[in-house]
């Protein structure tokens, strides 16, 4: 099919086994720089994301429900902070992504995605508070995902803001697919709101009979990675299929991305097809697609001058795959696919250029750990 790139043809159906990181300490060599990984902080309990204060500290979400703040000195903080409203942390979720309000630096706002308690179960929710040493303060609910239930799976999870201020919030289909073809039904889309959590008026299905207002797209699996292009403007997010077919996919409002009527992956187990195959007319159809499954993660694109041959690209973590890959670009195509760090940093979580431009990755692991690519030379 044209405008999509298919790597592999064998579906796999298990999950790989976590390992614990074999975290290179010598030099790597990619095609465009080369570089050293080098473990900044350890005795994260599965890390989820990272957000960088101004002041050179960090903070870092961990899924059982923790906010983490790692010092100036690369130490953790042995106190997790304090304030933050009830997480639930069962199967996939728990405490999920972390930003900073575009304005942080006048307003103070974090804003971050967890798992909240509700009537009928639990489901992603999206809040935000002020710091103050080491507790959240004036800390609101923005949004919770509605109806909610009591599945452990496809949370999404992911925030980004644009260029105009307004937050977008990735959420999954809670392992229930059909789920995600329903517009009075918060799951498997992503939702866009005013930084105080009202809902903007030029979203795609406001005043729509029995739709949920603060949707923007729908017929989305998993997104567990979004970014915002730095040129564009557009939002990229990836999702994860079921057994192959990971897309990665240019969002648009209103957009319909097809889960599960059309997907290139198939059933587990049995292989069988799920809903109406790869493509429908009104349905999306991705960018680029993983087969196998990599089990795609967080992703940034690469800015700044410590890596100038990536500048432009595309990284992105893998969970199952165990790897950093490199997208290159050409416009809105993919046109050359990178894979680093092949089982040498366990499942990565987490990619961020931070403002330094030099690239950190989490490792999502029981001892998970904050790593840095830095580069080595010419």
């Amino acid at each position: 099919m044209s405008g999509i790139r298919f790597l592999g043809t064998v579906l796999l159906a298990a999950l790989a086994v976590p390992v614990q990181a074999q975290i290179p300490s010598s030099v790597v060599q990619s095609e465009k720089h080369r570089f050293r990984v080098v473990t900044l902080t350890t005795g994260l309990a599965h890390p989820w994301s990272v957000a960088f204060l101004p002041d050179g500290r960090m903070l870092v979400t961990e899924r059982e429900g923790r906010l983490r703040l790692i010092g100036t000195d690369l130490k953790l903080h042995p106190q997790a902070i304090e304030g933050l409203p009830a997480v639930v942390a069962q199967g996939q979720g728990g405490l999920f992504d972390v930003v900073l309000h575009p304005d942080y630096s006048r307003n103070g706002w974090i804003y971050w995605a967890y798992n909240a308690p509700g009537p009928g179960g639990w489901g992603t929710a999206l809040a935000r508070g002020q710091l103050q040493g080491l507790r959240m303060t004036n800390v609101r609910v923005l949004f919770s995902m509605s109806p909610k239930t009591r599945g452990g799976q496809h949370f999404g999870g992911r925030i980004v803001f644009d260029r105009q201020g307004m937050v977008y919030l990735t959420l999954g289909d809670r392992g229930e697919k059909d789920r995600a073809q329903a517009l009075d039904d918060h799951a498997g889309s992503v939702i866009r709101l005013h930084d105080d959590g009202r809902v903007p008026q030029d979203n795609p299905y406001v005043g729509r009979p029995g739709a949920r207002p603060e949707k923007w797209t729908m017929g989305n699996r998993n997104i567990q990675g979004a970014a915002m292009h730095p040129q564009t403007g557009v939002l990229w997010a990836h999702e994860h299929g079921p057994q192959g077919g990971d897309e990665l996919n240019l969002m648009h409002a209103g957009r319909n991305y097809g889960w599960p009527v059309v997907t290139h992956g198939v059933n587990y187990g049995s292989g069988t097809r799920i809903g109406e195959g790869q493509s429908k007319a009104g349905m999306e159809q991705p960018l680029y697609v993983w087969t196998p499954s990599i089990a795609p993660s967080g992703m940034s694109f690469v800015a700044g001058d410590r890596f100038p041959n990536w500048r432009g690209d595309l990284l992105m973590g893998a969970l199952r795959g165990q790897m950093l890959l490199r997208l290159v670009l050409d416009g809105d195509k993919v046109v050359r696919e990178e894979r680093l760090l092949q089982g040498q940093a366990g499942r990565l979580r987490d990619v961020r250029v931070g403002p330094d431009g030099l690239v950190y990755l989490l490792n999502d692991d029981a001892e998970g750990a904050l790593l840095r690519l830095e580069p080595a030379g010419p």
